[in-house]
């Protein structure tokens, strides 16, 4: 069926921080104590293709988990969304998760936000010759600083989806923080809602070899952001001098993810240098993981209201839908 829209797909991009800013502050957590350096960089085209291989690993539960758990409540589910709205995938990536809901949700429009342009430019034109009656649009952004979506939204109703337990990413006052940014663009749009995916407390065995998988792909996925970071800012790590270790805390609730470096040894980030000790880390990611319960409250500090929710109690794992009006008092 010949695409019905005159332009298949649009990209929109919403500028970083100004580059000599950036650096300054990626610098700074590379210089703090203990070092730390913000997950978004591990998204560069190869950080890409590298998730999505942990994706498909067997240790990594998260993906495999959500989508039997959609698959086996989709009708349950999709009684509970706004149709014919806008619908916006936050950290589209490869847009295959939300592919599966664009027949049943039947949006007005997709918006694919993310910071990985070419990777949501390569997904929008595979998608959109197979949704010819869709309006497609890309929004290049980085949300975990403000989410600005001034250019792909309308007045109408919104449907935003956040899966994969991404907002784990966020420590819980900052999830709060994010998705009453979330809620606002909700509140505004009557009939609007929120779509999201959270991963669950477990067995620490389950949680431990699900982000140090024995292969070493989630190593090379960590490893690659100082490769992202020598291309990007012209720092020299060498990537031979670094580990991967990535371990749940069960006192935080919270996977975390480091690079020890495995012998001493200088950087240079920015004509400066840092000297770094063998055995110390740069934090690069943190998971938290939430009860059922735990999680119902987040959303509904966030402002959200009435909270509708599916579980997976085997290796739990769970999707909520929470509606954009305010709570009743």
């Amino acid at each position: 069926m010949p695409d019905a829209k005159p332009i298949p797909y649009r990209l929109v991009e919403h500028p970083a921080a100004a580059a000599g800013s950036e650096e300054t502050e990626v610098i700074a957590g590379l210089e703090d104590t203990p070092a730390r350096v913000a997950p978004k960089y591990f998204y560069d085209e190869l950080g890409c293709a590298l998730y999505g291989a942990i994706c498909r690993l067997p240790e990594y539960y998260p993906t495999r988990v959500e989508r039997a758990l959609f698959r086996l409540r989709r009708d349950e589910i999709a009684a509970c969304l706004p149709r014919e709205a806008q619908f916006v995938d936050l950290g589209a990536g490869d847009c295959a998760k939300a592919r599966e809901w664009l027949p049943f949700v039947v949006p007005s429009r997709y918006v694919a936000v993310d910071i990985a342009r070419d990777e949501v430019g390569s997904a929008l034109a595979r998608l959109a010759p197979d949704f010819p009656g869709i309006e497609m649009l890309g929004v290049i952004t980085d949300f975990s600083t403000r989410l600005d979506l001034r250019d792909g939204l309308d007045p109408r109703p919104a449907l935003f989806f956040y899966p994969g337990s991404s907002i784990g990413n966020f420590a819980p006052d900052d999830a709060v923080a994010f998705l009453a940014q979330v809620h606002e663009l909700c509140a505004s749009r009557a009939g609007s809602g929120l779509l999201i995916g959270v991963d669950g407390k477990k067995a620490k065995p389950v949680l431990d070899a699900a982000y140090d998988d024995p292969l070493g792909v989630t190593a090379a996925f960590n490893r690659n952001v100082l490769l992202h970071l020598n291309r990007r800012f012209g720092f020299d790590f060498a990537l031979d001098g670094w580990t991967h270790r990535g371990f749940y805390n069960a006192q935080a609730g919270r996977i975390e993810m480091h690079l020890e470096a495995t012998r001493d040894q200088v950087v240079h980030l920015g004509g400066d240098p840092r000297a770094f000790r063998a055995g110390e880390r740069i934090h690069t990611e943190n998971s938290y993981k939430y009860t059922r319960e735990e999680f119902d409250a987040v959303l509904r500090r966030a402002g959200f209201g009435a909270v509708f929710g599916w579980s997976d109690e085997q290796t739990p794992y769970h999707v909520f839908y929470a509606t954009g009006d305010r709570p009743r008092s």
